[in-house]
């Protein structure tokens, strides 16, 4: 793994001049920046990553097209017209598609870069086979929490219910009850801006890739259970 070699402080700053000056006038004359120092690195990661995973035996793939995050942000049916995402990011799965359960991410955006890992927004028969699987065997779940805290990990939900979810009511005394209120079990941790700035960013993800397998194994086998998952409408990335 040798392409990237890391993020140039001219990234970083395109990106906070691109978050101060939201619009195509300031976006167009600098397009060539936004293609050699935030663009390029990206593919470049993509790249290495690939590679690493291989190597690791992580069984996540992907590829500069599919994987990379566009900057546009669509705005067709937003009351948000501005018109490009403020961070570049990328992510990894196990088929390539961003759609595919299960992801390695990385997010680069100044003062607020993070890596992820897990399953976000899980779609509803994903989320249904995992919360039935909760409840069949909690001490499985938490084995997986165990596991992911003694790594330094925490695993979060994303947008978390008020109420327990129908045919689950009688789940409130249990272990798992605040579990059956997510919607997403997601694995964070933050980095420094210098750290996207090293091109020892690719071990750093895969290792924080590795950490991650508790979970990403226990949701994968759900997937297979629950059929996979339902298809999405595409939305340009």
């Amino acid at each position: 793994m040798n392409q990237f070699a890391g993020f140039s402080p001219e990234a970083f700053a395109f990106l906070k001049g691109l978050a101060a000056n939201n619009e195509a006038d300031w976006f167009k004359p600098r397009k060539a920046i936004y293609e050699a120092e935030i663009k390029a690195p990206l593919a470049a990661l993509v790249a290495d990553l690939v590679e690493g995973a291989q190597e690791r035996g992580l069984p996540f793939t992907g590829d500069p097209a599919r994987s990379v995050f566009r900057i546009y942000r669509d705005i067709r049916f937003s009351h948000d017209k501005r018109p490009y995402k403020t961070a570049a990011s990328a992510a990894l799965t196990r088929k390539g598609s961003k759609q595919d359960p299960g992801a390695l991410y990385v997010h680069a955006e100044p003062g607020a870069c993070f890596l992820g890992c897990g399953f976000w927004h899980a779609e509803p028969r994903l989320l249904d086979a995992w919360r039935k699987e909760m409840v069949q065997r909690p001490a499985r779940f938490l084995a997986v929490v165990r596991a992911l805290e003694k790594a330094g990990l925490e695993v979060t939900g994303g947008e978390i219910r008020k109420r327990l979810p129908r045919g689950f009511e009688d789940q409130s005394s249990s272990k798992i009850a605040p579990y059956l209120l997510w919607n997403s079990f997601v694995v964070y941790r933050k980095l420094k801006d210098r750290e996207l700035q090293s091109p020892d960013l690719p071990d750093k993800v895969l290792g924080f890739g590795e950490a991650c397998r508790p979970l990403l194994d226990y949701g994968w086998a759900l997937v297979g259970a629950s059929g996979g998952s339902a298809p999405r409408r595409r939305k340009r990335a």
